[in-house]
This record gives structure tokens, C-alpha cells and sequence, in this order.
């Protein structure tokens, strides 16, 4: 195991949406392991390292909230954006009032969460690095301290911000709400693991400087149990499914 970290998150709302209903959205109970780990990205990202979640505290009672939303149902094609790049003419642009849909959503809101993780060098990139887990943990760590992201981290959904992230020592588990304890241990059902791609995360061309990746992926799927509001991630990873 790569260095470990503790964090507290917060956020107003939240929506870790469930693949098997993709017209309207309807968030998961509790978050998946890829929006965890695309919110850490956002913080702090480099081909040399992964991210992988060991334990999430759900400290606040799960509620939900019905909303409705305007969604793009379209996306920017890259031959467009190309096209453009080269001056040969082509549109990259999206007109919302052309392609915008309403949909309804079922998210949670008041959310707060204690996440456990560590990360993994990936052996990519990083040929040069003499003590490449040192000097990703020290970086990581003085941008938790300091609050510091590339891009706004997010609960599922880009519209959803994190409100606050803290890096802490260790989690205060009188903090977790009385509901979330008397629920006891909760099935949680099968949910997201990770969508793992064919390529690893290399160029299929082999061209770090103008890299080529697959878009061939599968989804994995775990069955997680909440217990008293601490899901044990490290304890359900062996029983993945395709």
C-alpha cells in the first residue's frame, strides 16, 4: 500500500448517478469509488499514480431531493474542434437552445463524507523519478492543506461542487447521525466499482507526446455493506464482477 490519507467532504448536493437509469438521474445511497476518485483528480492528478478508496463514513443521514434541470443532450465534436484548430472551417460550438432537454433528477443533498485512500504508482511516466512516492505525497498533501485544485472537485456531477475539503488525522465516528446508526448493517446492493479501460491508461499508439487511447471499457461492479455508516471498501474489493 502507497501513502494514505484522510479527508472530510462536504457538499450541498450530490449525485453519484446509477447506471441502469439513464434517462432521468437517480443517485446511488452513498458515493461510488470513480466519483471519489474523479474528485481527488480534480485536486491532483498525474499518469504515475492511482488513486484507490479504502473506506467511506456516510456521517450524515441519507436524504433526497427531487429536482428538474437542463441537460445538453449533445457534446462538442473533436473533428470540429480540429477543424477549427486548422482553420478549415467546422462549428465546435453547442447552441443550448437548440439541443437543450429537461430531465428530472432524484439527488442527495447535505452531504458529508469521511474518505480513507491511498495511492498506487502505475509505473507510467515516471522513468525519471527517484522517489516518485515522496514527491507525489508532498505534493498531494501541501494541496489538501491548502485547499488547492486544478479544476473545481465535484460530487458526481460537475454542477455539484464540493463545498469543503479537510484533510484530518482521524475521523470523529461520534460525529455519524443516530439514523445512520440504528440502520445498522445495510446491503447496499451491487454498485459501480470502476469502469476499467482496454488500454490501461496508455497510448494505443505508443506516442506519449500525441497520445491515442482506447475508448473499449468495461464496467466492475462490487457489493458493498454500510455498517453503522463505515462502508469497508478493502473488505467487498475481492468479490468484483463484470
Amino acid at each position: 500500500m502507497g501513502y494514505g490519507f484522510k479527508i472530510i467532504v462536504e457538499g450541498d448536493y450530490a449525485c453519484f448517478t446509477r447506471p441502469e437509469l439513464k434517462v432521468e438521474r437517480v443517485s446511488y445511497d452513498v458515493p461510488t469509488l470513480g466519483a471519489l476518485e474523479g474528485m481527488l483528480k480534480s485536486v491532483y492528478w498525474k499518469p504515475a499514480i492511482r488513486y484507490v478508496i479504502d473506506k467511506i463514513i456516510v456521517f450524515q443521514e441519507i436524504d433526497f431531493a427531487n429536482i428538474r434541470r437542463n441537460e445538453v443532450k449533445d457534446k462538442v465534436l473533436l473533428s470540429a474542434v480540429k477543424n477549427q484548430m486548422k482553420q478549415k472551417g467546422g462549428d465546435p460550438c453547442i447552441y443550448t437552445s437548440q439541443s437543450r432537454s429537461q430531465r428530472a433528477a432524484m439527488v442527495l443533498k447535505k452531504v458529508k463524507y469521511g474518505i480513507e485512500f491511498h495511492f498506487e504508482l502505475t509505473g507510467l511516466k515516471n522513468n525519471r523519478e527517484d522517489d516518485g512516492e515522496n514527491k507525489h505525497y508532498n505534493i498531494l498533501k501541501r494541496r489538501l492543506e491548502k485547499g488547492q485544485w486544478f479544476r473545481t472537485p465535484c460530487l458526481g456531477c460537475s454542477e455539484f461542487p464540493v463545498k469543503r475539503i479537510e484533510l484530518v488525522d482521524a475521523f470523529d465516528t461520534e460525529m455519524i447521525s443516530s439514523r445512520i446508526k440504528e440502520m445498522g448493517d445495510v446491503d447496499l446492493g451491487y454498485m459501480s466499482y470502476e469502469v476499467q479501460f482496454e488500454d490501461r491508461g496508455k497510448p494505443i499508439n505508443g506516442d506519449w507526446e500525441n497520445p491515442k487511447f482506447s475508448d473499449r471499457a468495461k464496467t466492475l461492479y462490487y457489493r458493498p455493506h454500510m455498517i453503522e455508516g463505515v462502508i469497508d471498501v478493502q473488505k467487498y474489493r475481492e468479490g468484483l464482477r463484470c
